[in-house]
């Protein structure tokens, strides 16, 4: 057989041979530095036997799928440590995962302490070197076999699998495990690894099943790597929004008042308030939007006519039962079918289209309290929702305005780059989950996927992640920890006018059917915030700041002109504060920059005797002396024009 390489030099075998036969047969260095083989492209174990004539590529640690073994073999390290610990876990499943890895017990919650010794047992595992060998059961023995171990989700995910199958299984120093692979030849391969935390999960990701404790850990080939990895982490921490958010006072959380109801604080709702203002105006003044203002709640029968009664009933939040009361009300998940009736109360021609809706709408949903995390995942939630009414003939041009518009917003936030789209399509394979003939939504989404071509938006393709009436574009960002979350969502709808009965009156003054655009310009405001937290470390733009300036007077003797400068600074609509406390300087300074503030003026004898204010920046640290007609004029032309000013290095800051 002819095995073509990577550098597409070959080598010609007349017996059959294993992935790492072949390694070592290339050279020993090889052999020792490879993780698991490519063949044709799919990626494969080191123990393959290759009996025909293909492509193969060694992968080592340097490529991802190389690396990913090595966390996933380190993933079955951990289980037999937990195994070792604590002999009545219960193991389930423990794949690799981007930066690292993770593996799931039914067991008591893990402390600390527990990580900490799970790691030194991991080290004995690693050190004593086992060789990972894998073998097979028919699917019947395998069952048998998982159920004598007492490993009852083990037997269950055995039996998931199609009768007749080879289940393979991998062993490891008498640690037997449930795996396809990849893994390692050796427990010795694995060189850096730490365990990082440890959460409550659900078994298969669904909150009526068992809950367990998932331990997180990751793996590199290097201990200089994994040292970088950590003080990446270190720095997460520091900007995690969870955290950084109420430590700086912009949101708190109260049992109380239950899980994803956040309260936001006076400077988080100073900055919620400055971009809906933005939002609106924006929308109202530049983009052609009318302003409409609806319940925050309505009968069943609304929610039935939308479909989403049907299809949604378990996310939303439902006041009264069907059996027993007259009316039942629900909490409104979304604005569409309100802003509907609003179109439908006045008749409309060809004329009158398109017609934009715009509102700041809160919504609820039911989301499970498992999946409850600061300002990202919440029961309550503000958005920038908007819908467009349109004739077909308009639907592609406003489809691309709904983008410009929602990407000028991520450019003026900074954010642009941090964003991936994907094209969220429907499921042919699940019908019960959509309305509408499959020759609508694929005719809708290959108009989605000319505009996105047209507009030369890389994209990716999500199938199964419409919406039940109409596919979208879902505009996505990670946060610190590499979650993706929806930031903003654009959807093309052709459906809900017909159960809705809208119509418009055409040229020919017949009735016609509009389609209608929902979206979002900036999405939920409130997760737009976390965002930002995380992005700038809360070091934010000064025209988001909620506090854009603090007079820093030297003594209390320049009080009267400080609280002067703050009279002439609010008049000019910026948020400024005086510290008229009795420290000294330097304390105030520190101060002022430990809440991260973007300007403090310090005034003194010089400042007042020539009119003056001394200025230092978060930017550039000392700007030295000002005439404060110049700085308010440097200060407003900033935040009108949502200037995001750059943070020099400490060492070239004055």
């Amino acid at each position: 057989m002819k095995i073509i390489l990577k550098d597409g030099s070959s080598k010609d075998y007349d017996r059959a041979m294993s992935v790492y036969e072949i390694a070592a047969d290339i050279s020993e260095g090889l052999a020792r530095a490879a993780c698991a083989g490519e063949v044709d492209g799919e990626v494969v174990d080191l123990r393959t036997v290759i009996d025909r004539d293909c492509q193969l590529n060694i992968l080592t640690a340097n490529d991802e799928a190389g690396l990913r073994t090595i966390r996933h073999t380190c993933s079955h390290v951990l289980a037999q440590a937990v195994k070792r610990l604590f002999p009545d876990a219960k193991v389930t499943i423990g794949p690799s995962i981007d930066e690292g890895f993770y593996y799931d017990f039914d067991h008591a919650p893990f402390s600390r302490e527990d990580l900490d010794n799970l790691e030194k047992e991991m080290k004995k595992i690693i050190k004593e070197g086992h060789k990972l060998e894998r073998f097979t059961l028919p699917r019947e023995e395998a069952i048998s076999f998982m159920e004598e171990k007492g490993e009852p989700y083990k037997v269950e995910l055995i039996k998931d699998l199609p009768e007749g199958s080879e289940i393979s299984f991998y062993d490891q120093g008498g640690f037997v495990d449930l795996c396809a692979g990849p893994h390692l030849m050796s427990t010795k391969g694995i060189k850096a690894f730490k365990l990082i935390s440890s959460s409550m999960a659900y078994w298969r990701g669904d909150s009526d099943k068992a809950q367990l404790q998932r331990i997180y850990g990751t793996a590199f080939n290097k201990k200089e790597e994994l040292e970088s990895y950590l003080e990446h982490l270190e720095d997460i921490k520091k900007r995690d929004h969870n955290k950084l958010g109420r430590e700086m006072e912009l949101f708190t959380t109260v049992d109380v008042i239950g899980q994803g109801l956040p309260l936001l604080m006076p400077k988080g709702a100073k900055m919620i308030q400055k971009m809906q203002r933005w939002i609106e105006d924006l929308e109202d003044k530049e983009w052609g939007y009318l302003r409409t203002k609806t319940p925050l709640m309505a009968k069943s029968d609304l929610y039935k006519i939308s479909g989403h009664w049907d299809h949604y009933t378990d996310g939303m939040f439902v006041l009264g039962d069907e059996k027993t009361d007259k009316e039942v009300f629900a909490l409104r998940p979304m604005t569409c079918p309100f802003q509907y009736y609003v179109y439908k109360a006045t008749q409309h021609s060809y004329r009158d289209l398109p017609l934009r809706y715009g509102e700041t709408s809160t919504l609820f949903r039911n989301e499970d309290s498992g999946e409850m995390h600061g300002l990202t995942r919440v029961r309550q939630f503000t958005i920038s929702e908007g819908h467009l009414i349109v004739r077909p003939d308009q639907m592609v041009e406003e489809f691309k305005n709904c983008i410009a518009l929602a990407r000028h917003c991520l450019k003026t936030l900074g954010v642009e780059e941090d964003v991936t789209y994907h094209l969220s399509r429907w499921d042919p394979d699940n019908r019960e989950k959509y309305i509408g003939e499959p020759e609508v939504w694929e005719e809708t989404e290959q108009h989605m996927r000319n505009v996105m071509n047209e507009l030369e938006i890389p994209y990716v393709e999500d199938i199964g992640e419409a919406a039940f009436y109409g596919p979208k574009i879902d505009i996505n960002a990670k946060n610190v920890y590499g979650k993706e979350d929806t930031m903003i969502t654009i959807q093309w709808d052709a459906l809900l006018a017909e159960q809705f009965d809208m119509y418009y009156i055409d040229q020919n003054g017949e009735k016609k059917r509009p389609y209608i655009i929902h979206r979002t310009s900036m999405g939920c405001y409130e997760r737009t915030l976390a965002w930002l937290i995380e992005k700038y470390a809360g070091k934010f733009p000064t025209w988001l700041c909620s506090e854009q300036v603090r007079i820093l007077p030297i003594s209390e003797k320049f009080a009267d002109y400080a609280e002067k400068v703050r009279k002439e600074l609010a008049a000019n609509g910026i948020d400024v504060t005086v510290d008229g406390r009795s420290e000294k300087i330097g304390y105030k300074i520190r101060d002022a920059r430990m809440n991260k503030l973007p300007y403090m003026l310090i005034v003194g004898a010089n400042e007042v005797e020539q009119g003056l204010v001394s200025v230092r920046s978060r930017f550039a640290g000392d700007e030295g002396q000002k005439p404060l007609d110049e700085f308010i004029e440097q200060i407003c032309k900033e935040i009108r024009t949502k200037e995001i000013r750059k943070e020099l290095p400490e060492e070239e800051k004055k």
